[in-house]
């Protein structure tokens, strides 16, 4: 095993305070991977590989399973708030930790931006003639001053950002079964009329549809970063991946199911407007259209606030563990507020460059992090064959790696993803290349 100069969970985490409760866990667990790529980017996968995106999302979701069970594994053992990318620097060395958190902090912090101008266009949409600018500049300002407070309120804002997705999920779901069963008044049954060509896009369109589903389901790693924060993180993050694992599955699966039977998977409303209020709209609910986009919003405005969160605590981490400039890591009433400050920042540059610079700066900052899930899983299994000796190891280990490389192998294949995927290795490979230069000099000036 390396020998690394890693913080213990409980000091790197003395700083921060422990205010998440239970039922905080088990609903970030929930909303956090319930955003806009399940509400909104679905659409494009259902176009591309029509009924079998059911078989797309089922076998992402068995890849999420196995990934999220060696998280879960490896944080309830070492709590920490650098979750993966601290397990790495345990498992495989300072500049494996430095590679997975710094590459996960851009993610975040861009993926705070995305959301932002998401949520603004929604809303530009019922109040036109507004600036969509000033609408993510409203919302950076509410989740900045939410994560600098203490860490409940954040932990409250999820719950019930998290309690509203779910529920609307959960009541789609039963207006959903009840339409194709026939029992719901003044709607037809579709049977299975819709599902009769079940692979339109061939082979081709199944793989286009997979990949759309793998960046789907990123987001609930956020979990394990919380858990160093919980008032029991063993307990709490045990409790909220077992639990997430099997309700997520119900909720992707199950809702890829409902909308492919509901509605032509060729219907253009299923892209324009989504698949969700296209689902709606063809069960003739009055306003309930609608209604689904008031929660596309609320799940925007969620990604948003978990990965103000998220991205700060990660930098806190890597601070603490000696990998990031000292500022970030300084704590005021148990919260990392330059870490929130910065990582708001970032954000709001990438909305401003999506203005200013949309077709080479910012594209090409989006195709940077296109692949950035894949190499943080990639090295969650890593860590865990060098960490974990658990219940059918390393064999489920080692199917979730393959599992991995089919998808790098998919994703250089595919002329629409090969890009993202050369742009996350030359960032991968240039932070790995700083972490293990740092790991060296470090090295050289303890001896």
């Amino acid at each position: 095993m390396p020998s690394t100069t890693v913080t213990t969970p409980q000091e790197s985490a003395a700083s921060l305070s422990h205010g998440l409760k239970q039922r905080h866990l088990s609903m970030i667990a929930l909303g956090g991977v319930i955003g806009a790529g399940l509400f909104v980017g679905s659409g494009a996968g259902i176009a591309a590989a029509g009924p079998s995106i059911v078989l797309a999302y089922t076998l992402s979701g068995l890849l999420v399973m196995l990934v999220m069970r060696m998280l879960g594994e490896m944080s309830a053992a070492h709590p920490s708030s650098g979750s993966f990318s601290a397990h790495a620097e345990r498992a495989i060395g300072p500049w494996a930790g430095f590679t997975a958190g710094w590459s996960f902090w851009v993610l975040l912090c861009t993926a705070v931006g995305l959301e932002g101008i998401g949520a603004a266009k929604i809303v530009t949409g019922w109040l036109p003639g507004t600036p969509e600018w000033a609408w993510v500049a409203l919302f950076m300002l509410v989740f900045c001053a939410t994560n600098l407070a203490a860490v409940k309120n954040f932990g409250e804002f999820e719950f019930w950002f998290a309690a509203l997705k779910v529920g609307a999920i959960g009541l789609f779901l039963v207006l959903g079964v009840l339409a194709i069963a026939g029992l719901l008044p003044g709607t037809d049954s579709p049977g299975t009329a819709n599902l009769t060509e079940f692979f339109p896009g061939g082979g081709e369109g199944l793989v286009v549809g997979l990949l759309a589903s793998v960046f789907a389901y990123g987001g609930l790693e956020t979990v394990t970063i919380a858990a160093a924060e919980s008032e029991d993180p063993v307990r709490g993050v045990t409790n909220a991946v077992r639990t997430a694992m099997w309700r997520i599955g119900l909720f992707y699966i199950g809702s890829m199911a409902v909308i492919v039977t509901l509605v032509p998977w060729d219907a253009k409303a299923v892209v324009e407007k989504g698949p969700y209020v296209a689902a709606l709209d063809s069960l003739g609910i009055p306003g309930a259209g609608q209604l689904m986009n008031v929660v596309v919003l609320v799940a925007l405005l969620s990604a948003m606030n978990a990965n103000v969160y998220g991205s700060s605590r990660i930098a806190y981490s890597l601070v603490e563990r000696g990998l990031g400039p000292k500022t970030l890591g300084r704590v005021s009433g148990g919260v990392p507020r330059i870490a929130v400050l910065v990582s708001c920042g970032f954000g709001f540059g990438c909305v401003v460059l999506s203005y200013w610079r949309p077709d080479d700066v910012f594209s090409w900052l989006l195709n940077m992090i296109g692949a950035v899930v894949l190499v943080v899983w990639i090295i969650i299994a890593v860590s865990h064959l060098r960490l974990r000796r658990s219940r059918a190891f390393p064999v489920l280990t080692w199917v979730a790696l393959a599992g991995m490389a089919t998808i790098l192998v998919l994703m250089a294949r595919e002329p629409g993803t090969r890009v993202q995927l050369y742009a996350t290795g030359a960032m991968t490979l240039a932070l790995a290349g700083a972490g293990y230069a740092r790991q060296r000099a470090l090295s050289v000036a303890t001896v």
